[in-house]
């Protein structure tokens, strides 16, 4: 089997697809959210997490780093991203947990032994297992093999995806995908872009020829106060999937959860732009949305 870089398997999920669940989080995305609670998902190779309130400046890292990437200076230690590999020695040598490497490659046929782990979980439950990110379809061959497996074993396989990826993707996994966790972000491609880097065209697209090749879609509404809740946004999505066949649409508030990951990667976030629409405003989408026929859901 091939391999995969993946930050992250969780056990027992029961917010991504039916029942109990084991979610495979692939590492690296086309999207740049502004909002991205998984920060550390979005480049495709490992990266080095680094926790500044754990470090106990033991300097240990220091000598570990072959490339001098780690210096200290005014009693705090700095780190050269530009010249960090993340090879990880810095992490094996720190003795508070500080320094860690987000992301790592992992071999097929390990991982599936590691989902198969909870098959009990997965039939007493309805569960299964998700293929998450990061975006997954950007390791598509890797998705592939997987997909293919688990299905063949008789798991209930489901991708959580945001849509940007050629539909060429989705068709070498559809036949082994039993629901599609689809994100839309933003009606406009113009927002789109400005918030995530990319325009929506692709996505938009791919909603529709996913749905018509008879996918089971659960469409995902990340909701952002100011971004993306306004009334011409909501109505825009409104007439988008009158006609567009789904099994469900939940909305998904915004929270703050990953916002202290920026600082340990050595990034900037700005909470400004970031904040939860009110419970009264989600109740207005929702109402709004009904109207589509379409099972609308908080949470998910």
């Amino acid at each position: 089997m091939n391999k995969a870089i993946i930050f992250n398997v969780q056990k027992f999920s029961v917010h991504d697809g039916p029942g109990i669940r084991t979610t495979v989080f692939f590492k690296g995305c086309p999207l740049r959210c502004q909002w991205c609670h998984n920060p550390e998902s979005q480049e495709g190779l490992p990266e080095l997490v680094y926790d500044r309130e754990k470090c106990t400046l033991c300097r240990r890292c220091l000598s570990a780093c072959a490339r001098g990437a780690i210096q200290i200076a005014d009693n705090s230690l700095l780190t050269d991203r530009d010249h960090c590999h993340a090879c990880g020695h810095c992490a094996d040598q720190c003795l508070s947990g500080a320094r860690e490497v987000a992301g790592k490659k992992a071999v097929l046929s390990d991982l599936l032994r590691e989902i198969e782990q909870d098959r009990v979980f997965y039939e007493q439950s309805g569960g299964g297992v998700t293929f998450s990110g990061g975006e997954a379809l950007s390791q598509i061959d890797a998705l592939a093999e997987l997909a293919y497996a688990c299905k063949s074993r008789g798991l209930h396989v489901a991708v959580d995806t945001c849509g940007y990826a050629p539909f060429e993707s989705f068709e070498r996994i559809l036949e082994y995908t039993d629901l599609f966790l689809y994100d839309v972000k933003h009606m406009t491609d113009t927002a789109h872009r400005q918030y995530t880097g990319h325009g929506n065209d692709l996505i938009l697209s791919n909603l529709r020829r996913l749905a018509a090749a008879g996918a089971n879609i659960a469409l995902r509404l990340p909701l952002i106060e100011g971004v993306n809740t306004h009334d011409e946004n909501i109505e825009a999505l409104a007439v988008f999937i009158r006609d567009i066949r789904l099994i469900q649409v939940n909305l998904l508030p915004y929270h703050n959860t990953g916002s202290s990951k920026y600082a340990r990667l050595g990034r900037l976030f700005d909470p400004a732009v970031c904040s939860a629409p009110t419970p009264a405003k989600l109740q207005l989408i929702a109402a709004r949305l009904s109207l589509t026929g379409h099972k609308i859901y908080l949470g998910g």
